[in-house]
């Protein structure tokens, strides 16, 4: 099994997004001003689009490959 945790520009470029978004929301929340705090909300949903849209370009994990059916393969013994 891969391990890889995510390590691919596509998944950095999600999380980095994200994280800013976070931060805009949170400073925004404790100055109290709603405009600012849904603009940090809205740049969570550009992170998880640019994430997409980056995998989708293959920049991202690739999926893993699907094993064979034991039915389909021939078992020969010797």
């Amino acid at each position: 099994m891969d391990s890889s945790h995510g390590h691919t520009p596509a998944a950095w470029t999600g999380v980095i997004i994200a994280f800013v978004g976070f931060c805009v929301a949170g400073a925004f929340t404790v100055m109290g001003n709603a405009i600012g705090f849904w603009v940090g909300i809205a740049l969570l949903a550009v992170a998880a689009a640019a994430g997409g849209a980056m995998r989708m370009a293959g920049l991202g994990k690739p999926k893993a490959e699907t094993l064979p059916s034991v039915a389909s393969e021939a078992v020969t013994e010797a």
